[in-house]
């Protein structure tokens, strides 16, 4: 059940609205389920990293988690395994769950993530690379670090609006990470990739001013499960457009569409305050 229109512009406004005794138990409830995935998985994760084995024991629990969160991810479109780019629009923590846990791919984050509690430490688990956004001057030394990563790890996915809206909007995608690309690396394809939450977009996006612990309650304490759709559209060489700037925009170009196909309208200008 959608919470009301008033109520999500009162927490994007960072005013929550008061749960009721039946939010907290379910908050509580899938509190207590995220945990438990985490002790399951976790164990054989580093049993695998002992043995020196690719482990599943991420993408197993981030896709459990995004479950638990309520999330019903319908995937759409062939998903590359490996040498590949994903270039994501960007609407809400629970991406990261549901893109991980349909392909197992590892991440670009901002550096600030690498420090939160418990968050920063499954990132790493993930294999995330951390970047400094406003570090221009050690912008080299990042990309040779991710560089390096990308011939370790499978796939990489980043989400160039540097920020969520409101998932029927797309900003303008930042290419600083995407020099990666300059030149691409032997056999790296870039795949976009669309995430649609259908009617509970708004509902389900972070922006405003909402802080992340309060986000991530009203979306724990949110009554039934929402439908999702993550779709890896067709890959293209970065040979084809050369430079970063031309990846981005075609990168943004066939999100956009596949975006206006799939929610039957043209994009509407995004007015409301995004995420830092």
């Amino acid at each position: 059940m959608p919470i009301r229109p008033e109520a999500r512009a009162a927490a994007a406004a960072g005013n929550p609205p008061p749960l009721g005794w039946l939010g907290w138990w379910r908050l509580c409830i899938r509190s207590v389920l995220l945990a438990l995935a985490l002790l399951i998985a976790i164990p054989p994760h580093y049993l695998w990293r002992i043995l020196h084995i690719s482990s599943p024991w991420p993408r197993f629990f981030l896709a459990a988690a995004a479950r638990i969160c309520g999330a019903r991810v319908k995937v759409k479109g062939a998903a590359l395994k490996r040498d590949v780019f994903y270039i994501s629009n960007h609407v809400s923590w629970i991406d990261i769950l549901a893109i991980a846990g349909a392909s197992g791919t590892a991440f670009v984050a901002k550096a600030e993530i690498r420090d939160a509690p418990i968050v920063g430490w499954l990132a790493t688990l993930n294999r995330t690379v951390f970047v400094e956004r406003e570090d221009r001057l050690g912008v080299a030394e990042q990309i040779n670090r991710l560089r390096d990563a990308l011939a370790e790890t499978w796939s990489f996915t980043v989400f160039p609006e540097g920020t969520t809206t409101d998932g029927r909007s797309l900003f303008p995608f930042k290419t600083p990470m995407l020099k990666v690309l300059e030149p691409p690396p032997p056999g790296i394809l870039v795949q976009p990739v669309l995430l649609d939450y259908g009617a509970a977009s708004e509902e389900i996006s972070w922006i405003g001013v909402e802080t992340g612990k309060d986000n991530a309650v009203r979306l724990l304490a949110r009554r039934g499960t929402f439908r999702m759709t993550v779709t890896f559209l067709e890959p293209f060489h970065p040979r084809d457009f050369p430079g970063r700037k031309a990846i981005a925009a075609e990168s943004r170009r066939r999100i956009e569409e596949a975006l206006v196909r799939t929610i039957g309208h043209p994009l509407r200008p995004f007015t409301g305050h995004a995420q830092p």
